[in-house]
């Protein structure tokens, strides 16, 4: 029988940190906390996201009526003529696809980021614009 040594490498040390300095580099895919309110005229989405700036966010719609929200954060190249002695900060990604309902007025969605805080507002479509998309099809 063998007897199994007890490896702590899961968790970083001084020393693996000055000499093995790869041990967490590598991108990790993270879930941003989410709250989508609803009320008369729109549909709200806050998705927590600090750190973050707009340049690493884009947000679409696909052809099939969904809504896309991508989060790309690339970790920054540092100066060559430095190391570090402890590495933690990595690159980021998330993707989410939500399914829009059909009252979503799709031109009119507007997203902003302010204190780490991406809101996306989602207008829905009024009566009136309801029954115009409405069509008769003419019996011939």
């Amino acid at each position: 029988m063998l007897l199994a040594r007890k490896s702590q490498d899961f968790i970083p040390t001084l020393f693996n940190d000055l000499f093995d300095m790869n041990w967490n580099n590598f991108p990790i895919s993270t879930a941003p906390q989410m709250n989508i309110k609803e009320d008369d005229k729109a549909y709200e989405m806050e998705l927590s996201i600090p750190g973050m700036s707009k340049d690493d966010l884009s947000i679409s719609i696909d052809q099939d009526n969904n809504l896309i929200v991508e989060i790309n954060k690339k970790e920054k190249k540092d100066d060559k003529n430095s190391r570090y002695l402890r590495h933690e900060f990595t690159s980021s990604q998330f993707k989410e696809m939500m399914k829009l309902p059909d009252n979503i007025c799709k031109d009119d969605i507007n997203a902003k980021v302010e204190n780490g805080i991406l809101n996306i507002t989602l207008p829905k479509k009024s009566v009136e614009q309801i029954k115009q998309a409405t069509k008769q099809i003419a019996i011939h």
